[in-house]
């Protein structure tokens, strides 16, 4: 299935922007804006991840809502 037409693993509507390169359950690895916005804020961010829109959101959501102090990996292709 092509990314465009990729639904978001946890809420199902969103268009993914991130995939989290090691999840715990293989069933949520594609995270919409909103649902990867929430785990943040929830204080369980994606650490290895790759952006999928070829802008850095995720990396933006991180720096704006993530006051933990850790080491997150950004995936490149």
């Amino acid at each position: 299935m092509g990314a465009h037409r990729r639904k978001c693993d946890w809420c199902g509507s969103g268009t993914p922007i991130v995939r989290d390169m090691e999840p715990l359950n293989h069933e949520y690895q594609y995270w919409c804006e909103e649902c990867a916005r929430a785990l943040i804020i929830k204080g369980d961010p994606i650490e290895t991840y790759r952006e999928l829109e070829g802008e850095p959101i995720y990396g933006r959501l991180l720096e704006e809502h993530c006051t933990l102090k850790r080491f997150y990996s950004f995936v490149t292709a």
